[in-house]
């Protein structure tokens, strides 16, 4: 695994195309229980190389009911982004993450961590290429959240950006985030 690890922070197949230049981020261990795989890292995340090191991180660990400790802890989560490096701005947020990362890299990881027993996809990108069976958008897939697990668990961004979202459909927090917190709970063997 610390090979693999090495080979991904040292990647530079896409830095032509990186505005602030390389900087894959991502942390796994062979013993992870659980894979969160988001977007991409953010400006603050790409300074710090520390994943999910911004406000939506703190909002996701929330979201878990884990704490900083936990979170960071590698036997616990594998934090594995679509893209790994920060992939520049666009007209609203940050660009998409870039298309070469998962296919080169993702399959690799899986391998080598047999304990998984639960993934976490994160918004749009890592939904699209993880969950077979979708649903119309991203509201219609996190309200369906049931028909993918055991394995899956989809969940919207929890970026600021995000607030009116999770304002305009309260049931997430009321019904989905209790469950996530169990799932995350049964996964980690409590």
């Amino acid at each position: 695994m610390q090979k693999l690890l090495s080979e991904i922070r040292a990647c530079e197949v896409c830095a032509q195309h990186l505005p602030l230049g390389p900087r894959p981020i991502v942390a796994a261990h062979r013993d992870s229980k659980i894979a969160i795989i988001g977007q991409a890292p953010g400006t603050k995340v790409h300074e710090t190389g520390i994943p999910w090191d911004d406000p939506s991180g703190r909002q996701l660990r929330k979201w878990l009911g884990v704490t900083d400790e936990e979170f960071y802890d590698e036997t616990k989560f594998a934090l594995i982004p679509m893209g790994f490096c920060y992939p520049g701005k666009g007209k609203s947020g940050d660009l998409p993450p870039r298309p070469e990362c998962a296919p080169l890299w993702h399959e690799a990881l899986f391998e080598q961590m047999p304990n998984l027993g639960l993934v976490i996809v994160i918004g749009i990108y890592a939904q699209g290429h993880y969950l077979r069976k979708k649903e119309k958008n991203l509201t219609e897939t996190v309200k369906a959240y049931k028909h993918y697990l055991p394995a899956h668990f989809p969940l919207p961004h929890p970026s600021p950006r995000n607030r009116f979202w999770l304002k305009k459909n309260p049931w997430f927090e009321l019904e989905v985030v209790p469950q996530l917190r169990k799932q995350v709970q049964k996964a980690l063997g409590r």
